[in-house]
């Protein structure tokens, strides 16, 4: 069963994985286990302008991808 939904973002010419836990997709919107994809696509702005300021605070982690947290969604 899959535990993270991973999307992409291109950041100076470079893909960035940013991933969210389908806990957060849960706690956020009521997502089940067997369909995160579609609540990602269905809160796709909510979660690239997470993302984005993730990214912008450079909170990457050691692999070069970044994790959106609950608290960074709004």
């Amino acid at each position: 069963m899959t535990k993270v939904a991973t999307i992409a973002a291109e950041v100076n010419r470079k893909r960035v994985l940013c991933r969210v836990s389908i806990e957060v997709l849960r706690e956020k919107w009521g997502v089940s286990e067997e369909e995160p994809m579609r609540t990602v696509g269905e809160n796709r702005i909510a979660l690239q302008a997470a993302a984005r300021k993730v990214i912008e605070n450079e909170a990457y982690e050691e692999d070069g991808s970044i994790i959106i947290r609950g608290e960074n969604i709004s």
